[in-house]
């Protein structure tokens, strides 16, 4: 039998539950996965809350990236085969020692990346990659703001605009973060709890403001990343990790300079499975030439999924964090 994480209830922490289950065999177009590392992100903490209403209903089994060892595969796969280490970064269900999965969202794992490494970057990466070549194709010469620098999509993203020739400006959370910032590609950072983004961004660009702004954060960075757009700049916000953004009035967007602002999701960037390859191919090979320098993500046991998710709320983390079955 296999063991699984499931929310009966939305809520706290708490409402994470173990069971053991039969995952069964695969289907048409299925592998059946023994996992080896499972990703940890701020989506999950959404469903478990019930600030995103869970797909299907409750009870539901959280995660959406993990990596592992295909066991078995079901009819009609033909170019995946039993004992290949593959991972996935947008496939529900992921807390779990062994799982049903699509095939067609699996991506071979290359030689020289570790189970970990994969599962850490699938969904945290391939969101940077959308971000800086699809929601706004960044520009070498561009100055940017991305919120929450040493987050786990931040860490990947930061240095990904770097190397494509932005200058990059960076929020994180205290001078420890700074430090971590600054090692990874940050040109300048702000501390967000001690200094008004929007003034250190004006004095950044000497008053020229930004083309874009990538938050993550939600509520408690909406209106200072809209106060550091220049006229008709775009707000990236791909995250809530504050709490949602209520009460928007959209004339807002008007008084502030025609800005734009946006609300993109990884699962709407790879609909199709040239769209993810090409996606997942990109952040593999920035791994491989030392384009992006992922640290060893944070580990937890599988069994203590609540302190995980607690730790990551509490903004206690960097980077990435990984469940272990």
């Amino acid at each position: 039998m296999a063991t699984r994480i499931i929310v009966k209830q939305t809520g706290g922490p708490e409402a994470l539950e173990s069971e053991t289950f039969d995952p069964g065999q695969p289907g048409e177009g299925q592998v059946r996965l023994r996992q080896t590392a499972i990703g940890l992100n701020f989506i999950d903490t959404y469903y478990r809350s019930g600030l995103y209403p869970a797909p299907g209903g409750l009870p539901m089994c959280l995660g959406g990236e993990g990596a592992g060892v295909i066991e078995a595969v079901g009819p009609g796969v033909e170019d995946l085969q039993v004992g290949q280490r593959v991972a996935y970064g947008t496939v529900l269900g992921a807390y779990a020692s062994e799982r049903l999965a699509p095939a067609a969202q699996m991506v071979p794992i290359p030689d020289g990346v570790d189970d970990a490494t994969a599962a850490a970057i699938m969904l945290k990466g391939m969101t940077a990659h959308y971000l800086l070549h699809t929601t706004y194709p960044l520009k070498s010469g561009e100055t940017i703001l991305f919120h929450a620098a040493v987050g786990g999509v931040g860490l990947i993203a930061v240095q990904w605009a770097k190397a494509l020739g932005a200058t990059v400006i960076g929020t994180v959370g205290s001078k420890e973060k700074a430090e971590l910032a600054l090692a990874h590609g940050v040109d300048h950072v702000i501390l967000y709890k001690e200094e008004d983004v929007a003034r250190r961004v004006i004095e950044i660009t000497g008053g020229q403001k930004l083309p874009v702004v990538y938050d993550g954060v939600g509520k408690d960075t909406f209106m200072g990343s809209l106060d550091s757009l220049a006229v008709r700049g775009l707000l990236v916000s791909f995250g809530n990790a504050s709490g949602a953004i209520e009460n928007f009035n959209v004339g807002i967007l008007n008084q502030k300079g025609s800005l734009y602002i946006t609300r993109p999701a990884l699962n709407a960037h790879t609909r199709t499975r040239e769209e993810l390859l090409w996606r997942a191919g990109d952040l593999f090979e920035a791994v491989a030439n030392g384009t992006l320098k992922i640290q060893p993500p944070q580990t937890f046991k599988l069994a203590d999924v609540a302190a995980a998710h607690r730790a990551l709320e509490s903004r206690a983390t960097t980077g990435s964090t990984v469940l272990i079955p």
